[in-house]
C-alpha cells in the first residue's frame, strides 16, 4: 500500500466557526492552526498546503489563564535604534482581543510560505456576528477545553 499525497489542486477546503466564549487562549489557537494547517484531515499532506478555514468569534470573552493578563507581554521591535515596543496582554485584550488571538495562532503555524498563507484563512471576530453565512461553516466539533 503505498501512501497518500495530496496535490495542490485537489484540495478541498470547509469552513469551521471556534466560539471562543469562555475557552483558554492557547487551546483556542492550537485547535485553530491545527485546522488551518490540515492536521485534522486523513489526507494531510506536510508539504502541501491543505487546511481549512476557520472562523473565531467571542474573541473578547477568551480567558487567559494564571497572571498572565499582568505579566504577559506582546513585544516587537519597530527597526529603528531604541525601537523595543511592549504592550501588556491586559491592554491589548481591552482593546484588541482580535489581534491576541491572530498573534497567538500565527506563532503555532510554521514561519514559511505554507505558515503565512493558511493564516490568510483565519478570521477572528469580536461578537457572534459574521459575514461568512454563504460559506455554510460548520461548527468545530474537536475537544477544547
Amino acid at each position: 500500500m503505498s501512501t497518500f499525497m495530496a496535490k495542490p489542486a485537489e484540495v478541498e477546503r470547509k469552513w469551521y466557526i471556534i466560539d471562543a466564549e469562555g475557552k483558554s487562549l492557547g487551546r483556542v489557537a492550537a485547535a485553530a492552526a491545527s485546522i488551518l494547517r490540515g492536521k485534522v484531515k486523513p489526507t494531510f499532506t506536510p508539504n502541501v498546503d491543505c487546511g481549512d478555514f476557520v472562523i473565531i468569534l467571542n474573541a473578547e470573552k477568551v480567558v487567559l489563564t494564571g497572571k498572565k493578563l499582568d505579566q504577559k507581554y506582546y513585544r516587537y521591535h519597530t527597526g529603528y535604534v531604541g525601537g523595543l515596543k511592549e504592550i501588556k496582554y491586559k491592554t491589548l485584550m481591552a482593546e484588541k482581543p482580535e489581534k491576541a488571538i491572530t498573534l497567538a495562532v500565527k506563532g503555532m503555524l510554521p514561519h514559511n510560505t505554507i505558515g503565512a498563507n493558511a493564516l490568510t484563512r483565519l478570521r477572528v471576530y469580536q461578537g457572534t456576528e459574521h459575514n461568512h453565512a454563504a460559506q455554510k461553516p460548520e461548527a468545530y466539533t474537536g475537544l477544547i477545553k
